[in-house]
């Protein structure tokens, strides 16, 4: 009896093997893996607007509303629980995703307005956090674009026979993935115009 059940259960796993259980394991584990490292850097942006607003407030106090934006924003940030769950949630990724989307919009209009201000530039302080931020924007770059890879791969063995057979059975969904945050804007081609007047021209 014994060695009925052994040889049932290595059959069992031969099955579940060729039916892409493991896979659908392995692309879930890397999805957990990317996602980690993607709320790292976001998390590591947050941390770095107090400093950025406190610093640039010395300078530009009368830019109250810029600001306030930026500290509204990073607090929605925070007001979201950013768990391992979130990324089965639709919904709930799409609301971290446009918090996130608001973040990046008040830091950016922030940067525009310190143009304004040579001496703030030239600040020691503010140019360590600009290049700190900087870097951390360019590593949430590499992390979302890590997840939306872990995604792709992921989606494709839930939804692909016979793998998709295997991912009903225990309950494997497909993920959201993060999408363009301007899709609109993107999609409206810039105006150029060629029509320079001539300098040289009488």
């Amino acid at each position: 009896m014994r060695n009925l059940l052994l040889i049932v259960a290595i059959l069992y796993s031969f099955v579940l093997s060729g039916c892409g259980y493991n896979t659908l394991q392995a692309t879930d584990e890397q999805i957990k893996a990317s996602w980690a490292e993607v709320l790292n850097q976001y998390k590591r942006r947050a941390d770095l607007v107090p400093n950025l607003v406190n610093t640039v407030k010395g300078f530009v106090s009368q830019e109250k509303d810029v600001l306030l934006g930026v500290t509204n924003a990073r607090s929605r940030v925070g007001g979201i629980q950013a768990t391992p769950e979130l990324i089965n949630d639709a919904e709930a990724f799409a609301k971290f995703q446009n918090a996130q989307g608001e973040l990046s919009s008040a830091l950016s209009r922030l940067l525009v307005v310190v143009e304004n201000y040579p001496e703030l530039k030239s600040d020691a302080n503010f140019r360590d956090l600009q290049a700190q931020l900087e870097g951390t924007e360019n590593r949430i770059t590499v992390a979302r674009n890590r997840y939306i890879k872990a995604v792709q791969e992921y989606n494709i063995v839930v939804r692909s026979f016979p793998s998709n057979l295997t991912a009903m059975l225990f309950g494997f969904q497909t993920k959201p993935s993060f999408t363009v945050e301007n899709e609109q804007d993107i999609s409206i081609a810039p105006k150029v115009d060629f029509n320079v007047p001539d300098p040289t021209a009488k």
